[in-house]
């Protein structure tokens, strides 16, 4: 099979995976609202930064690719 084909293939697979994670499963996780995540909220002023959202989509993504790279041999 080419590889780019199989690249797609995964990739969209995957993507179908997160979106229904991203549906049905932010009922258990609730990505952006996580303990870690700095939230300032002043009378006209609002500043969001999810800290600790962005380390566990860092460790999903670092594992989806390692899982590409491991499978694409």
């Amino acid at each position: 099979m080419n590889p780019f084909a199989k690249f797609m293939i995964i990739g969209g697979a995957a993507m179908i995976i997160i979106g229904l994670f991203w549906q049905f499963g932010m009922k258990f996780l609730p990505l952006g609202k996580l303990p870690g995540d700095i939230a300032i909220e002043k009378e006209n002023f609002r500043f969001y930064f999810p800290i600790a959202t962005c380390v566990i989509a860092s460790v999903i993504l670092t594992v989806i690719m390692w899982l590409i790279r491991m499978f694409s041999k």
